[in-house]
């Protein structure tokens, strides 16, 4: 692993952190409208690196390395039902970046 590796990886598990326990009252429906990116995203991206490697890795095992746990129960502790404000603010995110 390069030095450059090494601090990607070190920031990556900050930012996981950061998100899962730190952070874990923010949702991913604030996170796609202010970022444009979720914990979703990101364990896609981890999946798709891990398959470009030759490693395959299922949707749900990528899942559970960016949440720390199984999506089921993160989802189950932390996800709340998204309003009517945030659905909206969604969806004219998406229009603004179509």
């Amino acid at each position: 692993m390069t030095d450059t590796t090494a601090l990607e990886a070190a920031a990556f598990r900050r930012l996981l952190k950061h998100l899962n326990q730190d952070r874990s009252d923010v949702q991913n429906i604030d996170l796609m409208i202010l970022a444009g990116f979720c914990r979703n995203c990101l364990a896609d991206w981890y999946r798709e690196a891990a398959e470009a490697s030759g490693q395959p890795l299922s949707k749900e095992q990528a899942r559970e390395a960016i949440y720390g746990m199984p999506f089921a129960q993160w989802k189950t502790q932390f996800q709340k039902e998204a309003t009517a404000e945030q659905l909206a603010a969604f969806e004219a995110a998406q229009a603004r970046h179509a």
